[in-house]
């Protein structure tokens, strides 16, 4: 039985699967299966894996079951006490999986480990160091494209990993639930990141444990479909989880973010700026408005999580609130970093 198992899903991602599964071939922790599920890629994924890489276990799936709805096939023919979920679109250091494993030893109290995520093409630049969350439920990664001079090297406590590559304990997930497959792309990591401090579950920041990641290479990063799914998304998340006056306190707090997101666009800088350059003005309100619509179309289904999180619940919604404040995403860094 290995003691660990990496996930790779993949959706038309064959030209990015060798560089990934090489690097997880090379890695110096040895106690590892590698499991690659398929979302009915159309490239030929599954061919190459299969005359290629005979020592990962494939896992073909009829349709796209986005990130979550993959993740959960792996899931459920995986062997290891550890998971690691990897995106396709990385190559990561050779000791990366012995110092995520490393650290999550550490603590019995440790479910989630989080890598340092450097841009594959500036790898002096930082992609993440785990996640932040702004108090309306956007998140983003710590310390976003500052350049990498050292200062985020110590092993700390943050918020939960990144679903580029981040280690969880199977424990953890078995106790807490998977991944809630309605999300489908984006924002999957931040539900089950909460879920787990929800419970009790501790997370930390291993910085030696490196990963290149070519950003948003396996979707376009400033689409209109991301910004649909991340809005609908992190409205479903502050409904599963955060206390009534938090809901109510979100919305002062988003209308600041569309002024703030708004002005970045006048100015050309931030991720709203690059969409309206692809679409328009009127089609991200639209689509703002269509995101809202398809998350109260599942207010009942939201609504009956939120009680079965009481089963799980061991932190106080004090300690919930202090928490999130601890690793809070400044507004400007939101509004005008891409």
């Amino acid at each position: 039985m290995p003691e660990t198992s990496v996930i790779v899903v993949n959706y038309n991602g064959k030209h990015l699967l060798k560089e990934c599964l090489d690097s997880l071939r090379e890695q110096t922790y040895k106690d590892f299966e590698t499991i690659v599920v398929d979302n009915a890629s159309r490239d030929g994924s599954v061919t190459f894996l299969k005359d290629n890489y005979p020592e990962v276990k494939v896992i073909q799936c009829e349709k796209n079951l986005g990130y979550g709805g993959g993740n959960n096939r792996g899931l459920s023919v995986a062997k290891g006490e550890y998971i690691v979920f990897l995106n396709n679109d990385t190559r990561a250091d050779r000791d990366w999986l012995l110092h995520l494993v490393s650290a999550a030893k550490k603590d019995d109290g440790i479910g989630m480990c989080a890598s340092k995520i450097l841009n594959y093409d500036n790898p002096d630049v930082i992609d993440n160091t785990g996640l932040l969350i702004y108090p309306d439920g956007i998140a983003r990664g710590r310390g976003r494209l500052q350049k990498d001079r050292g200062q985020f090297d110590e092993q700390k406590d943050v918020l939960f990993p990144s679903g580029c590559a981040g280690l969880y304990k199977k424990k953890m997930l078995d106790e807490i639930g998977w991944f809630d497959e309605d999300f489908f792309l984006y924002m999957d990591d931040v539900d089950i990141g909460l879920r787990g401090r929800l419970a009790g579950w501790k997370c930390i920041f291993v910085p030696e444990a490196v990963v290149y990641h070519k950003y948003s290479a396996t979707t376009r990063p400033y689409s209109m479909l991301k910004a649909y799914l991340v809005e609908r998304n992190r409205i479903w998340l502050i409904l599963k989880y955060y206390p009534v006056d938090m809901v109510l306190l979100s919305v002062l707090y988003t209308t600041l973010r569309y002024l703030y997101q708004a002005a970045g666009i006048l100015r050309g800088r931030g991720a709203g700026s690059r969409i309206v350059k692809e679409e328009s003005t009127l089609k991200l309100i639209l689509l703002l408005f269509k995101a809202y619509i398809s998350a109260m179309y599942s207010i009942k289904k939201i609504c009956k999580a939120r009680k079965q999180l009481k089963k799980i619940r061991k932190i106080s919604s004090l300690e919930f609130k202090r928490m999130l404040k601890r690793h809070s995403l400044p507004l400007k860094e939101l509004a005008f970093i891409e």
